[in-house]
């Protein structure tokens, strides 16, 4: 009977680069992995063929002589040399003897050790040893204003969380009772597994991989070493911060298990919208109106920042729409660089009414300036004319 081809086992063409090679026997592994499959020996042997065929294909020289040979090239025929154990290709001595150590290789799990295996952890069940489980991180969400913003401030925030239970200082332990070892592990942690010829460890499932018990578990926490409180803290916000800037505070997220390490709280700010002002990075803006007298006499006025009054002086002839700058009178930089401007535009106001006195003053502005016959420019016009 003809083998089957090694890159139709894993779905992939000839030319397939080494990372699209990895990312399909990745899937294929999963697909027919035994503990995906239990008792399910069709799956138990595709899983070693996908194996088997990525073993040789991510190998740039026995790839050539597959390429070159078929699957010849690794039965003797060939001159490739003697099988290896469990009837793989040796390939000179060293060669394939366990579907999973390729499985691991890929998956990022190192052989031996007690440590966490990653994905294949995760997916799988395994890696597990001695030790407690870092407590989580934690997100806070707080709202400030903008002048908060620009000054900074220390603000005291309140929140729920799981602290180390007082009763038993967080072992989870009766006080005056201990941990003793797990006679499920014996103290590894880990549980060994067979799947048909395939063995492999797993996190023990009676003391979730710490290799101990507790012999009584605490009648306040229930043996869990935390219990859910509420908590208050003061955080300082240095000045400059915008929506999104995300401060830590290292060990206030959620406590440990059995002696695991705290988790992180970040801190994530919304500032709110200005009445007055929007933020532009480091600059902030605004508008005012100004009367058309100072517009057209020129002067000074006092304009608002958020760090008091300042002074800001309109030239002769000041056009609406005109936008002038005040020098670091904006953001600080959260980056420790200059402080930002403001910028300020102006707005002429025309006045909605007028008195008597008032109205015959501009009808004599208007006559003096030429304006009494034509108000609207009559060079405008002129320019307009080829437009019609």
């Amino acid at each position: 009977m003809a083998k089957e081809d090694y890159y139709d086992l894993l779905g992939v063409a000839k030319n397939v680069s080494p990372e699209d090679l990895k990312k399909a026997y990745r899937k294929k592994a999963i697909q027919y992995h035994p503990d995906k499959n239990p008792g399910n020996k069709e799956s138990e042997e595709m899983f070693k063929k996908v194996s088997h065929a990525y073993e040789v294909l991510s190998d740039a020289e026995k790839r050539a002589a597959y390429d070159r040979y078929g699957p010849s090239a690794f039965d003797g025929s060939a001159g490739a040399g003697p099988r290896g154990p469990g009837g793989f290709p040796g390939g000179g001595g060293g060669g394939f003897h366990d579907p999973f150590d390729i499985f691991r290789e890929v998956f990022g799990q190192q052989r031996g050790g007690g440590g966490s295996g990653g994905i294949f952890d995760e997916m799988f069940g395994g890696g597990g040893g001695g030790g407690g489980h870092d407590g989580a991180d934690l997100r806070y969400d707080l709202e400030i204003t903008l002048e908060e913003a620009a000054r900074g401030l220390e603000k005291e925030i309140s929140f729920r969380k799981n602290m180390a239970c007082e009763r038993c200082s967080g072992s989870g332990a009766e006080p005056g009772s201990k941990r003793v070892t797990c006679p499920t592990c014996r103290g590894a942690g880990q549980v060994r597994r067979s799947g048909g010829i395939i063995t492999f460890t797993q996190t023990c499932p009676s003391c979730g991989g710490a290799g101990q018990r507790i012999e009584k578990p605490c009648t306040a926490c229930r043996g869990e070493g935390r219990v859910p409180q509420t908590t208050k803290l003061t955080v300082r916000i240095p000045p400059g911060v915008d929506s999104g800037s995300r401060l830590r505070s290292s060990g206030n997220g959620e406590a440990g298990a059995a002696g695991g390490h705290a988790g992180d709280l970040y801190i994530v700010l919304a500032v709110k919208d200005h009445e007055l002002f929007e933020r532009q990075g480091d600059d902030l803006f605004c508008e005012i109106p100004v009367k058309f007298t100072l517009a057209t006499l020129g002067g000074s006025i006092e304009v608002p920042t958020l760090f008091g009054k300042g002074s800001l002086k309109i030239p002769p002839a000041t056009q609406s729409g005109t936008t002038f700058r005040l020098r670091e009178k904006g953001m600080p930089s959260l980056r420790g660089g200059r402080q930002g401007d403001q910028l300020v535009r102006v707005h002429v106001e025309v006045p909605q009414s007028l008195s008597t006195e008032q109205r015959r003053i501009l009808e004599e502005f208007a006559r003096v300036s030429g304006d009494a016959a034509e108000p609207t420019s009559k060079s405008f016009f002129e320019k307009a004319k080829k437009f019609f």
